[in-house]
């Protein structure tokens, strides 16, 4: 027997796992808000973000980070991405070791 995986519902879920699962989003985005906002203002250094423990940190994507980084907009975070060849849709806990080393390289200035 052959599973047709495009025809597959998400999970019913009660409203208590509903309201659950909306407020634990919505302490993840809060998180990675104050991360990005203390990485603009320069209170911490934007590879923080790959030491983090913080779930929610580690699942924010890579072009957000760069994006939080003074001086850095989407142009010039896509640049570095498609240098290094990351996806723009790549997510900080699911970046190599060598795409790692070569964000590092190329911003260790910052």
């Amino acid at each position: 027997m052959r599973l047709d995986f495009s025809m597959m519902k998400p999970p019913q879920l009660s409203i208590e796992e509903r309201k659950a699962a909306l407020l634990k989003a919505a302490e993840a985005r809060k998180i990675r808000s104050e991360f990005k906002l203390q990485v603009k203002n320069r209170q911490i250094r934007w590879h923080a973000a790959f030491e983090s423990t913080e779930e929610a940190i580690l699942k924010m994507r890579i072009k957000e980070l760069l994006e939080s980084i003074p001086s850095f907009g989407s142009t010039r975070a896509e640049n570095i991405l498609d240098q290094i060849g990351i996806s723009r849709s790549r997510r900080i806990k699911g970046i190599g070791i060598r795409q790692k080393n070569e964000l590092l390289k190329i911003l260790e200035r910052r």
